[in-house]
């Protein structure tokens, strides 16, 4: 059984899990978008979110941190280059996982992974939040101005008047006559 084990081994050992997850970090840091299984997808937000989080803090222990996890020069420049300084202020979820169906060859299920800050289709659609509004009593000022346009309003419509209500009273009209006679 597996309580209480948080590592999805994804049919790997270490070594191979580990080069795996690595490679897969420099090319989301690289791309900032990957196509990938949800098992892999999540597995590497496991790996990938606490090195964005060091990465914040620019310094040479913590760039010999990151490199010794991703192996590769030009992803740990991009990272601390451009990437911690675009999230510096969000204090974590840097990835998002966009679920795409299922793989055709195997029904293995695909997502995409993605850099949060980067999708520039997700920051159009982002609207700022509305502040809480509050229903309270016009002013006198306000109040006096809606009354007053809300009479011209009324005066100058005509009644209106329904022809089927008009129909109905004549034809009630003229079988009460009938009755009486």
């Amino acid at each position: 059984m597996r309580h209480g084990k948080k590592v999805n081994h994804l049919g790997r050992k270490s070594g191979h899990r580990k080069a795996m997850l690595s490679n897969m970090a420099c090319s989301l840091i690289e791309h900032k978008k990957i196509n990938t299984t949800l098992a892999k997808a999540k597995a590497l937000k496991l790996y990938v979110e606490p090195l964005i989080t060091k990465a914040k803090t620019d310094s040479t222990h913590s760039r010999r941190v990151v490199f010794s996890y991703l192996k590769s020069k030009e992803a740990v420049t991009e990272l601390f280059r451009d990437v911690a300084v675009k999230v510096a202020d969000r204090p974590g979820g840097y990835t998002r996982i966009l679920k795409t169906g299922n793989r055709i060859g195997d029904n293995a299920e695909m997502c995409f992974i993605e850099l949060v800050d980067y999708n520039e289709n997700m920051l159009k659609d982002v609207k700022k939040k509305a502040t809480s509004t509050r229903r309270r009593k016009p002013s006198a000022k306000k109040a006096e101005g809606t009354e007053a346009k809300a009479a011209e309003v009324v005066a100058t419509e005509e009644p209106i008047v329904d022809t089927a209500e008009e129909n109905n009273s004549e034809a009630t009209d003229s079988n009460a006559e009938e009755k009486k006679d």
